[in-house]
C-alpha cells in the first residue's frame, strides 16, 4: 500500500466510525488552499466538528495522533475559519477532533478518537 492509499483507507474507516457514532458527514477533504485541508467536516446535534485523520500501518514511530503538529493545527484553524465564513448554518459548538488509526488491513485496525483538541 502507498501512503496515499493508506490515508484514503483511514479516512473511510474514520468516516464510517463517525457515522456509526451519530455524526452526519458534511464534507470530505475540504480545501482552503494547496496547504490547508480538513479531512472530514461533520455535524452532531448542533455541534460542528472539523476532524483530522492520521493513519499508520504500525506504531513503531509512535501513535498516529502524535503526527498532528502545531503547524497542522494552525492550518486546520485557517481552513475551518474559511469554511465558517462561507457557511449559512450556525452551530452552538465548533471544535476540532482527531481520529488516529493503526491499520493492519481493511478489517483489522485500531481506532483512537480525540474530541476537542487545541494548541
Amino acid at each position: 500500500m502507498t501512503n496515499k492509499t493508506i490515508g484514503k483507507a483511514g479516512e473511510q474507516i474514520a468516516k464510517n466510525f463517525l457515522i456509526n457514532n451519530g455524526f452526519e458527514i458534511l464534507e470530505m477533504n475540504f480545501r482552503y488552499s494547496k496547504l490547508a485541508e480538513i479531512d472530514i467536516i461533520a455535524a452532531k446535534k448542533n455541534s460542528l466538528h472539523f476532524v483530522e485523520v492520521k493513519t499508520r500501518t504500525q506504531e513503531f514511530f509512535g501513535n498516529p495522533l502524535e503526527a498532528i503538529s502545531p503547524n497542522k493545527l494552525k492550518s486546520i484553524y485557517k481552513c475551518a475559519n474559511y469554511y465558517l465564513q462561507n457557511s449559512t448554518k450556525k452551530y452552538d459548538k465548533i471544535q476540532i477532533d482527531a481520529v488516529g488509526i493503526v491499520l493492519k488491513n481493511e478489517n483489522d485496525y485500531k481506532i483512537n478518537f480525540l474530541e476537542d483538541i487545541s494548541l
